[in-house]
């Protein structure tokens, strides 16, 4: 598949649905090297949105059980992402293929919420909590000039839809609790949305040195805070 691919089909896709991004910060956004984009997280459209706002073909990791659904699995395949693994190897295959894609120089992109705020609707503005992987994943890769990017996604006019039931998913990933609730599974459909991008924080050598020990778990609660921390003070902007 072409590097470019993704962002074309992305761009396409949000032109097709008529959807209106209002980038901010873009002068934020390096334009070369190995990239980690780190975003809150609420609907399908996320990915395509990042792209179009990086302006590069980005990686996402996403969810087990998108790459078990036909169709779904087309697409995300298309869209250059990696599903994750089953729930007993998934740590182990997402560190592997998302270093990796961070050596050969290229984008990947994290959702650190998980699937919560994708299977429970949220309102915009909220911000759940992190998961840290995307943290280990920067300070062990031995990438250099690896930027940390956090962004920040804005609706400001959307649409909700129930498509399928939670339980009918579970046939296809019986491993994720989340599935066993009563409920349908949300489809936010954005029709105005805005982009702000973070500062990018640039891993060190000396970090990536010092990420050993007691020290590396004070470095990962570090860097993760500093990223939910930007996304949640950009998201006041508007709500």
């Amino acid at each position: 598949m072409s590097l470019e691919k993704p962002l074309l089909i992305s761009r396409s896709f949000l032109a097709a649905l008529g959807t209106r991004m209002f980038l901010h910060y873009g002068n934020r956004v390096p334009q070369e090297g190995a990239v980690l984009v780190v975003s809150n997280h609420r609907s399908f459209m996320d990915a395509p949105l990042l792209m179009a706002a990086v302006g590069r073909s980005v990686h996402f990791a996403t969810h087990h059980y998108m790459s078990q659904v036909p169709v779904l699995r087309e697409i995300v395949e298309q869209l250059g992402c990696f599903p994750l693994a089953s729930m007993d190897q998934r740590q182990q295959s997402f560190f592997k293929q998302a270093t990796q894609l961070l050596q050969s120089r290229q984008v990947v992109g994290i959702f650190p919420e998980g699937a919560p705020p994708m299977v429970n609707f949220t309102q915009p503005q909220e911000v759940g909590s992190f998961e840290r992987g995307f943290a280990h994943l920067a300070l062990r890769s031995p990438v250099k000039n690896l930027a940390v990017l956090p962004v920040a996604i804005a609706s400001t006019q959307e649409t909700c839809h129930n498509i399928i039931p939670l339980k009918l998913l579970s046939w296809f990933d019986p491993s994720e609790p989340l599935f066993k609730h009563v409920g349908w599974h949300p489809m936010v459909v954005y029709q105005r949305v805005n982009i702000l991008i973070g500062k990018p924080r640039w891993i060190t050598v000396a970090q990536r040195e010092a990420y050993q020990g007691k020290h590396a778990k004070t470095l990962v609660t570090e860097l993760a805070y500093d990223c939910q921390s930007q996304i949640k003070a950009l998201l006041q902007h508007y709500y």
